[in-house]
């Protein structure tokens, strides 16, 4: 019997409350996106969590756009992150936006006015942030705070019809200038922003602070378990502070350790920097960690799941290493990805002794993973494209592919064996010379011969051409956004290199952009979005096994 799978912390309190009947036995979660770019890794860890533990406990799980900041926010992320949730696998029960709820946030702050628990203040940003004090000495209060609540009220609703300029006052909640979280100091509720927002449109000037929005959010949604990432464990004394004085519904907020990966940056400021200097192709470059990027390289969004779930979720920040999200793709593509051939470093193969001008069709298996994967016809010829690496002149004891006097087997077709090489006037190798024993055809193979080596080909004639972009990791080290320097001098100058004439098997020209297969012994590899009807464009998924850590051992 296989040992059940211990719970996480947050199941664990899901399954208290549960057990107790709190909200009825309801779970409800949310993920709420700022649309102010595009989801990365650490995002799509955020939403396996929120809609798994949905799912799990047969609950609902919101999406819910946090758009707050009209300076921004467009309507193009919205559209981005509605994809990257479909493409994980998951589907909200409920859509909502901060922005549906801009009324009744307004109704929210001007209750605390009237209870005395908030005021508006005409100083500076660095003013305010000169009389928040520091962690040893306390804040010291705003001229301001003793504001009457009728003189509040109106100066918050000229603030609403516009009367003032932007950062010529602000909402801020009165709570304790010396208490020793900074962030109840005093916090700021509503800023003047006259901004276009992609929602409301000029209906609005006034636009609430995160904390404030975010909690009476999840109140008016009626969220059960509110999970955020473990910055905004500070953040939660400010929202019960606001949900108790309010008295709504009480949402309750939990904390997790963000999940970051090794070999990349995660903050979203850095992505922006390599975006923006051009280190790499926009947001949805294959090297990004961003989901889109992941999607275009092949990434397949079960494997992701798979990743999420095995790494968990802890209570302390953590690295991980990409090399597991590496081994998740293999494990999955391995068992769903059609076997080709693709040749890409090629030197022609002439067989000697085989007739000109014949063509012979060969049968190979699709993926041998697969039962139902069925078959290809392949076509062969007497002339053959094969990768370099696979022909050595003068070869060690072990090299068991072509060199002079050595037999190897052509994937699915006959047993060869090397007599020599043609070279250029600069010693290029251009030929490989080789003849072939009829006899030793594969599924009929009489010849009684047993060969160490197998080589993949594809038929010169029939071959088509294709460019192939080898994709590695982004940084040279572990951890470039603690590494010494600046981050970027840490990026690997061979994280992509662009192979422009790769011969295909014919049939694979007809592959569909995001289809992924199997190059044999080469690794995974999908069709790229700029793919044409003229030119195939394939992207390196991932290799067929760590090649990195075995480089790193080397060095």
């Amino acid at each position: 019997m296989s040992e059940e799978k211990s719970l996480n912390f947050l199941e664990e309190i899901i399954e208290e409350d549960i057990a107790a009947g709190l909200h009825g036995g309801r779970v409800h979660t949310r993920f709420p996106p700022e649309p102010n770019g595009y989801l990365h890794i650490g995002h799509a860890t955020s939403i396996c969590l929120n809609f798994g533990l949905a799912r799990k406990y047969n609950g609902k799980c919101n999406l819910r756009f946090d758009d707050t900041n009209p300076t921004t926010e467009e309507t193009e992320y919205v559209e981005s992150i509605r994809n990257d949730i479909k493409w994980l696998g998951f589907e909200w029960d409920n859509e909502f936006y901060a922005s549906d709820y801009f009324e009744k946030l307004y109704e929210f702050a001007v209750t605390l006015i009237k209870k005395g628990l908030a005021y508006v203040d005409d100083s500076t940003a660095d003013e305010i942030a000169a009389m928040k004090g520091s962690t040893t000495a306390p804040g010291t209060n705003s001229p301001y705070r003793d504001r009457s609540i009728e003189e509040n009220l109106r100066l918050f609703e000229e603030m609403k019809d516009g009367k003032y300029k932007d950062g010529e006052k602000t909402l801020r909640a009165k709570i304790d200038m010396a208490h020793p979280n900074l962030l109840l100091r005093d916090p700021l509720m509503y800023r003047i922003k006259h901004e276009h927002h992609h929602r409301t449109g000029d209906k609005w000037c006034i636009y609430p602070m995160y904390d404030f929005a975010h909690g009476q959010s999840d109140s008016i949604e009626e969220i059960t378990h509110s999970i955020c990432t473990l910055e905004f464990i500070h953040h939660r004394p400010l929202y019960n502070w606001f949900i108790e004085k309010l008295g709504i519904f009480p949402s309750k907020q939990y904390e997790f350790a963000r999940r970051n990966l090794t070999y990349t940056v995660m903050s979203k400021r850095k992505l922006l920097q390599l975006v923006n200097e051009g280190h790499v192709n926009g947001w949805d470059d294959p090297r990004m960690p961003t989901v889109s990027g992941m999607r275009r390289r092949g990434y397949p969004a079960a494997a992701f799941r798979r990743f999420s779930d095995t790494i968990g979720i802890a209570k302390r920040e953590n690295i991980v290493d990409i090399g597991l999200l590496e081994f998740c793709v293999r494990e999955h593509l391995n068992k769903t990805a059609n076997r080709v051939m693709a040749v890409l470093d090629p030197v022609k193969l002439v067989i000697t002794n085989y007739p000109e001008g014949t063509t012979e069709n060969f049968t190979a298996e699709n993926n041998p993973e697969d039962e139902n994967a069925g078959s290809r016809v392949i076509p062969f010829g007497r002339e053959l494209w094969i990768e370099r690496e696979d022909f050595m002149e003068e070869a060690p004891k072990k090299f068991f592919r072509l060199t002079p006097g050595n037999m190897v087997r052509l994937k699915s077709a006959y047993i060869v064996k090397c007599e020599g090489c043609v070279k250029d006037d600069a010693g290029n190798v251009i030929e490989v010379h080789c003849s072939y024993l009829p006899e030793s055809k594969s599924g009929n193979d009489t010849s009684g011969l047993t060969v160490k080596g197998t080589i993949h080909w594809v038929s010169v004639e029939h071959a088509r051409t294709a460019e192939v972009r080898l994709y590695d990791r982004l940084f040279k080290v572990e951890d470039p956004a603690n590494a010494e320097g600046d981050f970027k001098d840490h990026i690997n100058p061979d994280s992509m290199q662009v192979l422009s004439k790769v011969y295909i098997e014919p049939e694979l020209a007809k592959a569909g952009v995001g289809d992924t297969m199997q190059f044999m012994r080469k690794g995974y590899f999908c069709v790229d979005l700029d793919s044409t009807a003229e030119r195939i464009i394939f992207n390196r998924t991932v290799t067929l096994k760590d090649a990195w850590a075995k480089e790193q051992k080397k060095n």
